[in-house]
């Protein structure tokens, strides 16, 4: 039985999330479909701008993402501290981005006096709308219904276009969240559609090296819409601040030179046209965090099938089904994988 989004999602325990979701037509939600000869490429650069613009206007952070020919993925941050921030206005402002607001909620942005029962109604409101703008459950919602409608009209047709509700999961610890990103940073050169970090098109890796070139162009995977429409705000992606802990940082709690390096010798490694690899090499954060270099690699390839609903160390995994109430999950803890010499069991009571 799948469980409720309120139940999977809880940013007290953590605040990053992987979430993937897969478009369930053979035509593909991007690439070029053989059999017609057509290309959907365009779509990625939707889907792209679309996280940018709502993560502007929602409390949620992108750290990674990469589209792919039928399904993305993309690792979330929930900004608690923002969403703390927001004043009354702030929230109707920001949601109304997104929705049509409500009359009440018009009435007192003008300046105009409310009775009563339009207070009440206008500070219950203010609560849903607040609660919404942190929620990754609404933000893949209005991802999803915008893409979903613009590529309806684009092949003429009606119908479901994704496959089902997104799957989420629930990155608990430094090391689920390393394995994650790279993971999905990597996902084109995993896939053999690309053959360095430079040329995985449409994934955060790439848009950050482009970033740190002075004389870089426009990444592709940030190119304005295909369509006349103006473009809403893009928000930057989530900087690494180097922290030494997952909730004492306001970005990604490592260096980017360090995450730099693991992922460019990452790629090389599962790439199969790559020989010499040299264990002795190994990158920065593998020695810092002590994880077995076979271990980081199959994780590499393999995180979402090692992993279900939970990613982390086994004592943090079972503290979170017991919050939400589980009695087992899926799937190895992330300290087993990763550091081969614990054994754990695979099930949570």
């Amino acid at each position: 039985m799948t469980s409720a989004r309120r139940i999977l999602i809880d940013a007290n325990t953590t605040p990053f999330y992987h979430v993937i979701n897969r478009c369930v037509r053979r035509a593909f939600l991007c690439g070029e479909d053989k059999l017609s000869g057509r290309s959907y490429e365009h779509r990625r650069g939707w889907i792209v701008d679309k996280i940018k613009a709502l993560s502007a206007i929602f409390c949620i952070d992108i750290c990674a993402y990469a589209v792919m020919s039928n399904h993305y993925h993309l690792v979330l941050k929930i900004d608690i501290e923002k969403a703390k921030s927001l004043t009354q206005k702030d929230i109707i402002s920001r949601w109304c981005q997104i929705t049509k607001g409500h009359a009440i909620a018009t009435k007192y942005m003008n300046g105009d006096a409310l009775i009563d029962g339009e207070r009440m109604l206008l500070d219950a409101l203010i609560v849903e709308w607040h609660e919404r703008l942190s929620s990754i459950s609404w933000f893949m919602r209005c991802l999803n219904e915008e893409i979903a409608r613009k590529a309806n009209r684009e092949d003429e047709c009606k119908g479901a276009f994704w496959e089902g509700r997104f799957k989420s999961q629930a990155l608990l610890d430094e090391q689920a969240l390393l394995a994650c990103m790279m993971y999905v940073d990597l996902n084109p050169i995993r896939a053999g559609i690309a053959d360095s970090l430079q040329s995985s098109d449409f994934t955060s890796i790439q848009e950050r090296l482009n970033a740190l070139s002075s004389n870089s162009v426009t990444p592709l995977s940030t190119q304005p819409p295909v369509d006349n429409t103006q473009p809403l705000p893009h928000k930057p992606l989530v900087k690494f601040d180097g922290a030494t802990h997952l909730h004492q940082q306001t970005g990604i709690p490592f260096h980017f030179a360090d995450y730099l390096e693991l992922i460019d010798w990452t790629g090389r490694a599962i790439r199969h046209d790559k020989k010499g690899f040299i264990d002795n090499q190994r990158p920065k954060l593998l020695n810092e965090l002590g994880i077995a270099s076979d271990a980081w690699l199959l994780s590499a390839k393999e995180f979402r099938r090692q992993y279900s609903g939970i990613s982390g160390r086994w004592d943090a995994m079972c503290a979170f089904k017991h919050k939400q109430g589980g009695k087992w999950c899926r799937g190895k803890s992330h300290s087993q994988a990763l550091h081969p010499e614990q054994t754990n069991g695979l099930t949570l009571h």
